[in-house]
């Protein structure tokens, strides 16, 4: 049936308009949640059903990785799009609001930053563990509207406020501290991300929200660790519970995306900023190889979810690499902000690539390199060569051995040396760590490490 030229008119309008419109930018981190810890990766240990809906609405990126296998880095290599390495935040800086070199450097420009200048509001919401001193905290690198704590780590529930003690700082909100101590912190980060959500409608907005949870200490609810009651590992069922409440705080979330009309203008990534912690902490990383800390995959490829339901298929699989790095790049492009021609962004948009418009690979290599040269990976299609120390390197199909249970560098020399050449040129374009985890180690090199 034909449409009257006005109603045909004013449908091709809203249709334009509903294009051209920039999407919200929402992304959403759990912090050392193993790779079996969520039902859309198989998981059966602890129901998710918000995380699966979310997964179910979008793309799951089954070879999802973050740039560093531990918490700060990954969050400075994303909020950046470039290797973290290229600047030194290559370890976790230690909780000191005097110290002005442990943190993200004041020479590299934020996501948020860039999206204000585009007309995004910009808000952060979670752990932020980038630097404590006023210049490094989050309001002051680009976000509008905050509210959570500045170190690595904090007790969920029934703390006692001290200054001095990381895990019990104040929270603080739009840059002031607070006296708040919510009943517990993982659904306190998913009210206070549903009320941004509301409060922006219409915006478009750009909301880092980085949840604590499952990070230790494990500190569930005594309501829901009942749930997990046949858990018997006291760990484990308290982990599962943690995910459990991070898994309801997420829904908080979704929900107030569907009750305020944005679901469908709202581009949403979900992953853990590393790989789960070993099983004594209680994470599950199965099928993959190692943990938290390592290079395998188990410390850096992770439960991994792209939604944008006015764009992207729903309920569909990528099975090629991508990265965190690439949530900058993807969001810059969509706002229409231009990138520093002169600065190397080492993400790519993912759009095309999780369309179908764009055939390839979203990335010829993937690198990783930890304490200064401590270890390295490289990944390259379905190979993936790990050098650990002075050990000799290690090759692994990964199509055939997810597990990296198979060494191949004997029985393909020519793929070990052609990743190993390609590992030491990405090697030669970074800078020494500029300081070290609090928990010690060598003192950083002065010079570039080549």
């Amino acid at each position: 049936m034909r449409l009257p030229p006005l109603l045909a008119l004013l449908c091709a309008c809203v249709a334009t308009f509903a294009a051209d419109r920039k999407p919200n930018i929402l992304v959403i981190l759990s912090d050392d949640q193993g790779y079996a810890d969520v039902g859309f990766n198989g998981g059966k240990a602890v129901p998710t059903p918000n995380l699966d809906a979310l997964a179910a609405s979008g793309v799951r990126c089954t070879s999802g990785y973050v740039s560093h296998p531990f918490c700060s880095p990954t969050r400075a290599g994303m909020l950046t799009g470039r290797y973290q390495q290229r600047f030194g935040h290559e370890n976790n800086p230690a909780y000191n609001p005097a110290d002005a070199l442990a943190g993200l450097p004041l020479t590299e420009k934020l996501v948020p930053q860039f999206l204000k200048e585009a007309g995004y509001k910009t808000g952060w919401i979670g752990k932020w563990h980038l630097g404590a001193t006023p210049a490094h905290t989050p309001w002051a690198r680009g976000f509008d509207q905050t509210y959570g704590f500045i170190g690595g780590g904090h007790s969920y529930s029934d703390w006692n406020i001290d200054l001095k003690k990381e895990y019990n700082v104040p929270l603080t909100r739009d840059g002031h501290a607070t006296t708040e101590v919510p009943a517990h912190l993982t659904e306190a980060f998913g009210q206070e991300a549903a009320a941004f959500i509301r409060r922006n409608a219409g915006a478009p907005w750009m909301l880092y929200l980085a949840f604590n949870a499952p990070h230790t200490p494990h500190m569930p609810t005594v309501e829901r660790e009942k749930q997990f009651a046949d858990v018997k590992d006291p760990v484990r069922r308290k982990c599962l519970a943690q995910i459990s409440l991070l898994d309801d705080a997420v829904g908080t979330v979704t929900k107030a995306l569907a009750a305020s009309g944005q679901t469908q203008d709202t581009l949403i990534f979900f992953f853990s900023d590393n790989g789960g912690t070993p099983p004594s902490l209680g994470a599950d990383n199965t099928p993959l190889r190692g943990n938290k800390g390592m290079v395998y995959d188990g410390g850096i490829r992770v439960p991994f979810v792209v939604s944008w339901p006015a764009q992207l298929k729903a309920g569909s699989t990528y099975a090629q690499p991508v990265s965190s790095l690439d949530v900058a790049a993807t969001a810059l492009t969509l706002a229409g902000a231009p990138f520093p021609a002169e600065r190397k962004l080492d993400g790519v948009n993912l759009i095309p690539f999780l369309k179908g418009e764009a055939s390839g690979l979203p990335h010829a290599n993937l690198f990783w390199r930890t304490g200064g040269g401590q270890s390295y990976a490289v990944r390259a299609g379905n190979w993936k060569l790990v050098r650990n120390g002075k050990q000799p390197d290690e090759l692994y199909d990964l199509a055939a051995d997810i597990g990296e249970a198979n060494d191949l560098a004997s029985a393909r020399p020519e793929v070990a040396a052609r990743l190993a050449a390609e590992l030491a040129a990405w090697n030669q374009q970074l800078v020494a760590p500029l300081f070290q985890s609090p928990k010690g180690g060598k003192a950083p090199a002065k010079k570039a490490k080549k």
